[in-house]
């Protein structure tokens, strides 16, 4: 009997010790989002919620800190934090960040919309979202759509997550924007937490439906991007495009005024095709590009025209311009100057230094061959006249007519060739 009761009492202690393992296990996703928001974040994003609910977290959080970024990407995640049960916070953090433009559909659309002090939120307005593909000029109609399309997705996240309604309604209609002081305030958000054990305590018990947050004392499990993640958040840069461009350009104008080069020519093609396969994603503002292959068509169009260099000039400030414009149109997607400059003074050289030598050379006569003969200097070693005679031209002795006698030793200069024939006239 004491037995069975020392065997029971052992059970008692190791399920007591497995269920406070357990205890201690309880866990929360985090997840870090600095940057502007795009495909790459989405997929992250999607991924980051799946990943949580599999292993069974309390929830996820989601540290923010972005200017804005693509109207698709933001409605993908949207998507996500609507229909997933998983609960999510999105925590606008570290202090000094900022929840703008796409930022602020993605923090109110969180089950729990956290800031740090001294953070911002707001200035959504549809024309700082951005959107997908090639730029158009946007008109009056298009502009009442756009913003008619956001304020009411706006509203539809505001009502269901019980947000300020009327702020967020400002938010996309004037471009408000609010410190998280104000935020709490006003009801656009829940919680300011200096930290994340302050958030962890101040969430804490706080319900989501019919269930109850327990994260006091809660490990923090941070879920990071996996490989093609990074690889993708790298490549749906700008200036990763803005550089497969440049080597486009660079490759198959290098192979024009170079023919026979092969390599550039193969290397621009390919860079070509992807920055055009970017450009489906990427907010290109379609004058931007205009005015860089303006600039394109000016140094090359310098290199045969007299224009003293106007044209070259001219192209590098159109060059210069279009950068600045070629992704102005979303927050977050714009190129600096620290990669703008280089890479028009790099151009400038290119065209002016390396392309300018080889078209050049393509206008230059001929210096081989039978062609290159035309107007060079002769010997004769016999008399010549109509009927035929013998010059001696680079080594080899040819067969050579003159409408002119002209006798033996005279210098001639070759006219013009016909078969294996010489024209020639007498060297004056």
């Amino acid at each position: 009997m004491r037995r069975i009761l020392n065997f029971i009492s052992v059970c008692l202690v190791t399920v007591g010790c497995l269920a406070a393992c357990a205890v201690d296990a309880r866990q929360a996703g985090l997840i870090q989002i600095h940057g502007a928001i795009g495909p790459a974040t989405a997929s992250y994003i999607s991924r980051a919620i799946d990943t949580a609910a599999t292993r069974g977290d309390e929830c996820l959080i989601i540290k923010l800190d972005t200017p804005g970024g693509l109207l698709e990407s933001t409605k993908d995640i949207v998507q996500k934090l609507f229909t997933d049960a998983l609960p999510t916070i999105v925590y606008v953090e570290p202090s000094g960040a900022n929840a703008a433009s796409a930022g602020t559909f993605i923090t109110l659309a969180a089950n729990i919309a956290v800031m740090a002090p001294n953070t911002t939120i707001g200035a959504a307005h549809p024309v700082s979202i951005g959107g997908i593909g090639v730029a158009e000029k946007v008109d009056d109609t298009m502009k009442q759509k756009l913003e008619s399309y956001a304020l009411s997705y706006m509203e539809t996240i505001a009502v269901k997550r019980s947000r300020n309604l009327e702020w967020a309604k400002s938010a996309v209609r004037e471009s408000a924007s609010i410190t998280a002081e104000k935020a709490l305030e006003l009801k656009v958000i829940d919680i300011i937490a200096t930290d994340m054990p302050d958030l962890l305590g101040k969430v804490d018990g706080r319900k989501i439906g019919s269930r109850a947050l327990q994260t006091s004392g809660i490990e923090i499990v941070e879920i990071p991007m996996v490989g093609h993640e990074r690889l993708f958040q790298l490549l749906w840069r700008p200036e990763v495009m803005f550089l497969l461009m440049l080597v486009a350009i660079y490759g198959i104008i290098g192979e024009i005024s170079n023919p026979g080069a092969i390599l550039p020519g193969v290397v621009g093609a390919i860079a070509l095709i992807l920055a055009l396969y970017m450009s489906a994603i990427l907010p290109v503002n379609i004058a931007g590009l205009a005015l860089i292959l303006l600039a394109v068509a000016m140094f090359i169009i310098d290199v045969y025209a007299s224009t003293h260099g106007v044209l070259t000039v001219g192209g590098i400030i159109a060059f210069f311009l279009g950068s600045i414009m070629l992704f102005n149109r979303a927050p977050g997607f714009g190129l600096s100057l620290s990669v703008i400059i280089p890479a028009t003074v790099l151009t400038a050289l290119f065209f002016i230094v390396v392309v300018g030598a080889g078209l050049r050379a393509q206008l230059l006569p001929a210096r081989t061959g039978r062609e290159g003969m035309l107007g060079k200097s002769a010997m004769a070693i016999s008399d010549i006249n109509s009927d035929g005679g013998r010059v001696f031209v680079e080594g080899e002795s040819w067969s050579a007519v003159c409408d002119e006698p002209i006798p033996q030793g005279r210098p001639v200069k070759i006219i013009s060739i016909n078969g294996l024939t010489l024209r020639v006239k007498t060297q004056t």
